[in-house]
């Protein structure tokens, strides 16, 4: 990433609620990196840190944020809260942990009372959702529709070159790697 873009005010909050989640969100960082989105990475939880999670929410559009991803496992709270505070767009990214991995999270995610929605993607989809948030900030800037193009033709050519290995193989081959 250039200089001028990592001096940039960041457009793409990714909060986490532990440092256990880093991992989950990081091949989307990845992709941040990779597109030029000026993006920042916060440790902030619902539980321990709640005042410092609504003053984060509360003050996130005013510091030029487009959009907030919360991951979080279990009880999931962090979406949610952040959502309560700003009215800025929270995509939600359930963690795989607990005793349920991950599936209480995703209820609690995708259960938010009426008037404070929070997106949600799949467990541990940390990915996908830098890819709604990158398609959220498309919606006023080109820049990033032509980024989100260019990678659905990466994925198009993948699938085309991986299909055309197999015809040419057989199932066989192909699961053995030859």
């Amino acid at each position: 990433m250039n200089q001028e873009k990592a001096k940039a005010r960041p457009l793409v909050s990714v909060v986490i609620g532990s440092d256990s989640d880093l991992p989950v969100v990081a091949p989307g960082l990845e992709l941040l990196e990779d597109w030029g989105v000026p993006f920042e990475v916060k440790i902030l939880s619902a539980h321990r840190t709640p005042r410092e999670a609504a003053d984060f929410a509360r003050t996130a559009a005013e510091r030029g944020l487009k959009v907030i991803i919360a991951a979080a496992g279990m009880a999931a709270h962090l979406p949610g809260v952040l959502a309560a505070y700003t009215q800025l767009p929270v995509i939600g990214v359930p963690i795989a942990s607990g005793q349920l991995q991950g599936v209480d999270a995703l209820y609690s995610i995708v259960q938010m009372p009426p008037g404070i929605p929070v997106a949600s993607v799949g467990i541990n989809a940390g990915r996908n959702a830098v890819i709604l948030a990158v398609q959220i900030l498309s919606l006023t800037d080109p820049t990033w529709q032509d980024k989100l193009e260019m990678y659905r033709k990466k994925q198009r050519e993948t699938v085309l070159d991986k299909n055309a290995r197999l015809q040419e193989c057989g199932f066989k081959a192909y699961l053995s790697g030859k």
